[in-house]
């Protein structure tokens, strides 16, 4: 399980937007030299990211407001499954698209096949946009709130 703190920009019924600061984690890597996530990270660290964060059960609930500090959970399996279902379901939905446009116009120009394979790409994003939808409150599926930071830790991680 990873765990990052951050700071509560919004609340809403069900759920936080937390403000996370991104961190990389290149400097333990010993191939970060020849890494282009490296460079990446070079490039964007330090910068500020927003995370839609599930409260945890209406009988666990502690208050919480805006500039909070708090915990916050994400399972592992969750960062490869969803890896997995953003790169590769439009990838193979694209090769798919091309490959149908291919069979079902085998004489035709090669066009076809190209925009078979946009039309393939972009159904492939749609249902991404779909799966996320349907699991935006699926607890086993999103970050969740750990614990919300007492005044006395939020003083000393501040400085």
């Amino acid at each position: 399980m990873l765990i990052e703190t951050g700071r509560v920009v919004a609340v809403e019924a069900d759920a936080l937007w937390v403000e996370t600061i991104r961190q990389s984690t290149c400097g333990t890597c010993a191939a970060r030299q020849g890494c282009g996530h490296g460079l990446l990270n070079r490039i964007g660290d330090g910068r500020t990211g927003y995370v839609r964060v599930l409260r945890g059960p209406a009988s666990d609930r502690r208050p919480c407001a805006v500039n909070d500090q708090v915990r916050i959970s994400i399972p592992e399996q969750v960062i490869l499954r969803g890896s997995a279902v953003v790169y590769m379901l439009p990838l193979l939905c694209m090769l798919a698209g091309a490959a149908l446009a291919v069979q079902v116009f085998p004489a035709g120009p090669e066009v076809l096949a190209a925009i078979g394979a946009a039309t393939g790409l972009g159904s492939g994003f749609g249902l991404v946009r779909w799966h996320a939808r349907r699991h935006r409150d699926d607890r086993e599926l999103q970050p969740t709130v750990l614990e919300v930071l007492p005044q006395a830790i939020r003083a000393v991680e501040s400085t």
